[in-house]
């Protein structure tokens, strides 16, 4: 008798569960029940939200490392490049200051000496004795010049320097000196009396001592 009642009482009809609301609280049972645990939800959270935050993190440094590199990777061709020019242009003008101090120079202070010489031994400035002279005050200041240059580096900057084969080239530059030096002078004089323009008398003055320079070391080198 206890078991029929409490099949009465626990046991519902078909008529009471169908009813709305009993059909109500069964749905909600089985959406609670298909829930996980309290506890459980609350972890994954957590969890979720940790893995969320070393995402972001690792996206953002991700793309601060490629934009640092970025810059860094373009400008190093710009650096390279930038770096061979000016190492380019200080040979450029080291080289152009070894030729001014050893030859340039040299050769314009001979020229004007052997000039004083000359007019010393009355010549006159339009003859070629004086041509002559000034061109030799020119070749011989150009061998000087590059020689002492030469040894005076090979004794304070660069042992290595063959002094015998610098000797050699002091020569061949000197005869090609002592060419255009000769022909300044009587360039100069012709220039001028062609009632040509200062800019004209220093063309074609450059032009032809230039040449004279060129027929000069090539001569010697043939030599």
């Amino acid at each position: 008798m206890i078991s029929t009642v409490a099949r009465r009482v626990f046991v519902p009809s078909r008529a009471t569960t169908s009813s709305p609301c009993m059909q109500f609280v069964a749905q909600q049972t089985r959406q609670l029940s298909s829930l996980p645990p309290t506890g459980d939800s609350s972890e994954m959270k957590k969890a979720a939200q940790h893995q969320q935050q070393l995402q972001h993190r690792e996206l953002h440094s991700t793309a601060r490392r490629e934009a640092d590199a970025m810059p860094t990777s373009a400008a190093e061709p710009a650096k390279e490049e930038e770096t061979q020019e000016m190492s380019w242009m200080a040979k450029r003008f080291l080289v152009t200051a070894e030729v001014s101090v050893s030859k340039i120079f040299p050769a314009g202070f001979g020229w004007q000496s052997a000039s004083i010489v000359a007019e010393n031994a009355g010549f006159q400035a339009d003859s070629m004795a004086f041509a002559a002279t000034t061109g030799f005050g020119d070749g011989l200041g150009v061998v000087m010049g590059h020689t002492a240059f030469y040894g005076a580096k090979k004794a304070l900057v660069d042992s290595s320097i063959n002094m015998k084969r610098e000797a050699h080239i002091g020569v061949l530059l000197g005869s090609a000196a002592f060419c255009s030096g000769t022909a300044w002078q009587p360039l100069v004089d012709a220039l001028q009396g062609a009632n040509l323009s200062f800019t004209g008398v220093f063309a074609g003055t450059w032009v032809g001592c230039g040449t004279a320079f060129y027929l000069g070391l090539r001569g010697s080198r043939t030599v």
